[in-house]
């Protein structure tokens, strides 16, 4: 009968409803958990006559369930202190490997680490990304997990190929004085060397020679291999104290310094000339441009009215150090620091985002596959094409609203009752008739 059909139809949809409903109360501290709402639709309807007007009459056949919408509207962000955590502030989803070649997606950013240092969520799926070689990320190449030095890790030392110097020298300077300099160079067993630039007023108004040296103790153990000679050279600068050219010792012209075809913006200290000159340690000898330009192209090195003084050095290269932390930063690049001081880059976390997100399929453990619905995942980097910024030592929270879940508990727990007791009033309906047949 129709009549117990109905509200049959009425009781399975406040069924799910009430599932539903239940299902985000319990996930209210579920990392990123999103909550979903049931939607109703009427069923079919049969036309059982028409009116004098010859409008159609039509009895319906009760209610289904239309869908169950996810809001994937952003939940809160609360700080954890832990380094392994990430929180997505805005759309998209982190990428995880499901193990047999496929990709998966999550807001949940409750990762750990594993016995090899690759990043992993909750339920031990790889963190996929952008990979990092010497600290420069590839966002053309395939995804791979992202890897994390693990407790201890060494960080293999770099000899200094470059280096620069901010200085003046006075223009005062009496003839024969001497302005030494030194700074710091690493080679590449990660041994620190004193390289000492000296400069001393030329014999031509407004030039300076320069000798660049290293101490000749850091070669005598070499096997006999004796020290070279410093490098040496002449600056000349402008009746502005600009410096525009130099003239290394050998060169048959000198060169003008600037960012112009034909210019130089560096000099070329090299102390392994014939690849001989090994130094005590064992280490080859070095090779370092020195750089004579800054950022903007302008000359570093200047020749005015005031005492000579330099106001800062810098060069690569640096010692071993052992791994000590990491951080996440806004765009997903992944950062190792070292006992060294070094920041180097590991890797980059990428995201995904679908055009239609209610087109995804649940599976669990805050996860998500695409369908035909969804459609294909666009990948990319965080802060670009739309996708969220990602915040370190940080989780996102169920975005339940315990509110609305116990005002649409109320509603759907009335909506049973009332369909329970459809059922009840046709069932005592039907007795009454089969009595009176008998």
């Amino acid at each position: 009968m129709a009549s117990f059909s109905i509200p049959l139809t009425g009781l399975q949809a406040d069924s799910t409803a009430l599932n539903t409903i239940a299902n985000d109360l319990s996930n209210m501290n579920t990392t990123a958990f999103k909550a979903e709402t049931t939607n109703f639709s009427d069923l079919f309807y049969q036309q059982i006559g028409s009116t004098g007007s010859g409008n159609p009459i039509e009895v319906g056949a009760g209610v289904k369930v239309a869908s169950n919408e996810i809001a994937f509207t952003q939940g809160s962000i609360n700080s954890t202190g832990n380094s392994t955590d990430a929180a997505l502030n805005g759309n998209g989803f982190f990428i995880v490997a499901n193990g047999t070649g496929g990709y998966e997606y999550t807001r949940a950013g409750n990762f750990t680490q594993d016995t090899n240092g690759n990043l992993v969520a909750g339920n031990g799926m790889s963190v996929m990304g952008y990979p990092a070689v010497n600290g420069v990320v590839n966002t053309n190449a395939p995804l791979q997990a992202i890897n994390i030095p693990l407790a201890g890790q060494v960080q293999q030392p770099q000899a200094s190929t470059t280096m620069s110097m901010t200085a003046n020298l006075d223009s005062a300077t009496p003839a024969g004085t001497q302005f030494p300099a030194e700074i710091t160079v690493y080679d590449s067993l990660g041994q620190p060397h004193i390289a000492t630039i000296t400069f001393q007023p030329g014999a031509i108004a407004n030039t300076w020679t320069y000798s660049v040296a290293l101490p000749a103790a850091d070669y005598s153990a070499a096997g006999g291999n004796s020290a070279p000679g410093p490098i040496t050279g002449t600056m000349t600068f402008d009746q502005n104290g600009n410096l525009t050219q130099v003239q290394p010792t050998g060169a048959a012209n000198p060169s003008n310094v600037g960012v112009a075809a034909n210019d130089v913006q560096s000099i070329d200290l090299n102390f392994n000339p014939a690849a001989t000159n090994v130094l005590a340690d064992g280490a080859a000898g070095l090779d370092i441009q020195w750089n004579l330009l800054d950022a903007s192209g302008t000359p570093n090195i200047s020749q005015v009215y005031t005492a000579s003084a330099v106001s800062g050095t810098n060069a690569n290269g640096y010692k071993s150090g052992t791994f000590q932390s990491f951080t996440i930063n806004s765009d997903g690049t992944v950062a190792a620091k070292y006992s060294n001081g070094q920041n180097q880059t590991v890797g980059q976390i990428a995201l995904a985002n679908v055009t239609n997100l209610q087109g995804l399929q649940l599976l669990g453990d805050g996860d998500y596959a695409t369908t035909l619905a969804s459609g294909m995942a666009t990948v990319g980097a965080a802060g670009t094409g739309g996708l969220a910024t990602i915040e370190d030592d940080a989780l996102e929270a169920s975005n339940v609203n315990i509110s609305s879940e116990f005002s649409s508990l109320i509603v759907a727990q009335r909506a049973f009752e009332a369909n329970a007791k459809s059922v009840t009033t046709f069932d005592t309906v039907t007795q009454d008739t089969i009595n009176m047949v008998h």
